[in-house]
Parts: structure tokens; sequence; C-alpha cells
């Protein structure tokens, strides 16, 4: 028996698990594997653009407990969030221009249509929303990732609050805001991290939007930062170049937002607090990774995009 590959450094090392969420593809298709999260009881929700089935719910071990949603054409972010005891999902769909909101079993709560009270968006088709992230005291925020580039503000009744951002090379701007995350790992002063995949960065800002700083990761053409614990945890779709077909691994930083492991992808080296140099698509496992999920014991979910209609995979921790 052949023994599964091992990826990462440090002390974040994992086993391959190849076939951990392989279905029967007639049955249940899916198309680009864009996110991934799980509910309180340990079921992780998988997102596809595939109509015939949006959502595949696995278990831990990568078995199908269920599936749902045939009108997600645009299907690409997904968050979860608890509003007093009660889990929802929030869905952006770049097609549709739209965030949606749902239970966790399909039923549609709330629509957030395109953000024409910022005066930015003349048109639907300019706005299409790649992420969601949900405050502890219910707003919302959308990172435009594929659109005008900015981040809408909301309030739990999806009103609208503020926005800001736009395309350019200015701090407090993106170029791809692919993803956003609220990090709450300094209690006394949350702040939302937000991807700008093209600068190859993550930038920190406040809750009302206020520049922070930014965490630069040459290289890597970064997706949503996904916190759990002390770490940061994100996947990288592709490396070194953003033409660079079939060149994505995942990143893993620490709390002091250094670069810890890479697994799929060459060893962090850091001179003077900065990485040293471009890091690179080292082992063939990934093609495209898109999202991470991970569990209570630190292994990795992985879906990947554009990556041969390939159902998730598995990092078991070592």
């Amino acid at each position: 028996m052949i023994n599964p590959p091992i990826v990462g450094h440090n002390t974040h090392q994992f086993k391959v698990i190849n076939g951990w969420g392989n279905l029967d593809a007639n049955s249940f298709p899916v198309k680009d594997c864009h996110e991934m999260v799980m509910d309180a009881s340990g079921r992780i929700f998988l997102l596809t653009n595939e109509i015939k089935n949006n959502i595949l719910i696995y278990n831990k071990e990568g078995k199908l407990e269920g599936s749902w949603g045939n009108e997600y054409p645009g299907a690409h972010g997904l968050s979860i969030h608890s509003e007093n005891g009660v889990e929802v999902l929030f869905i952006t769909d770049c097609e549709r221009h739209q965030v949606i909101k749902t239970t966790l079993s399909g039923d549609v709560l709330m629509v957030i249509n395109y953000p024409v009270e910022t005066g930015c968006y003349e048109l639907q088709e300019n706005f299409k929303p790649t992420e969601t992230a949900i405050a502890p005291n219910g707003d919302i925020y959308v990172t435009d990732g594929y659109g005008l580039q900015y981040v809408i503000q909301y309030n739990h009744k999806g009103e609208y609050i503020r926005h800001w951002g736009g395309l350019g090379n200015a701090d407090e701007q993106f170029n791809c805001v692919h993803g956003i995350a609220i990090d709450t790992r300094n209690a006394s002063s949350p702040s939302l991290l937000i991807t700008s995949r093209n600068h190859n960065a993550f930038k920190r800002f406040t809750m009302e939007g206020v520049y922070i700083n930014t965490i630069n990761l040459p290289g890597s053409f970064v997706c949503r930062p996904v916190i759990k614990g002390k770490n940061i945890y994100a996947a990288v779709f592709r490396s070194g170049s953003n033409t660079n077909i079939g060149s994505g691994y995942i990143t893993i930083l620490n709390e002091n937002d250094e670069v810890i492991s890479t697994p799929g992808g060459t060893g962090p080296k850091y001179k003077d607090g900065c990485l040293e140099a471009q890091q690179q698509w080292e082992k063939g496992i990934f093609i495209h990774p898109h999202d991470v999920c991970i569990d209570d014991e630190e292994n990795i979910y992985v879906c990947q995009w554009n990556s041969n209609k390939s159902y998730p995979m598995k990092l078991e921790k070592i």
C-alpha cells in the first residue's frame, strides 16, 4: 500500500487523503468547488456552481449527508453565521449579482441586490460579489471581488451603512478583493482581514473600514482568509503569476502574521521580518485550491476551482 503524501512545514504537516469527498458524478456532479464551511454539528457544506446541486453536505469522513440548490449559477462565496443560536448561510452569486441568506436547508431568508446606495453602481451587472463576513452584531460585509472592488457594509437587515476601497494600488484600495474575514483573535480590538489577491496580500481594516496594515505574501495569489484558533489559513489559487496555471497551494500564518507552513508549496524563509523570496508551487498535490475549511483537530478540507471537476480532499494533521 502506497503511503499518502506528506505536505507542509514546521508544526503544520499533513497527510493528503485523496478521494475523501469523491461522489457519484452522475448523481452529485460538481463544477467549480468554490468554498466550504462547517456547522456546529461538524457537517461540512460545499458550495459549487453546478446547478444540479449547489450545496453538498458532507460528514467528516467524506460521506454525503445531503444536497440542495439549483438556482445559483454564479455561486462563489459561502459563509456561516449563528443568529441567536440558529445557523444561517450567506451565498454570493456573481451571475445573479446578489447576496442570498438562507437556512442550512436552503430556504431563502433575505436577498441583497446591487448596492445602488453607494452611488458607484449604475447597473446590477457591475456588482459581482465574491464573499461575505458577518460581524458578531450581525453587520454584513460584502466584497465585490469580480466587480468594482469595493467592500460594502450592511446592518443585519441588509440596510446599507458604508463602503470603501475600489480598484487601485493605494493602501486602502484593492485589486481583486476576493475574500474577507472577521479577526477576533484580539478580542478587545476586532478587525477585518481582507484579500487583495492580485497584490498578493491581506489588508487589515477597522470594523469601520479604516486601513491598518498589509500582510504581504509574495508569490501567493491568495483567496479568502480563514481564521481558526491562533492561525490564518488560506487557499492560494495560483503562485508566481496570475497566469501560472495549476500552481496552487495552501498557506498558514501564525498570530504574528508570519507564514509557518505552505502545504503543496515551498517552505517559508524569513529575513528581517519579511518573506525572503516568493513562495512557489512545489508538489503536484493541488491544481487551483480555492478555499479551506478547518476542523477542531486542525485537519484541512480543500476545495478547488477549475480543477477537472474534482471533489474536495482532506489534509490530515500529523
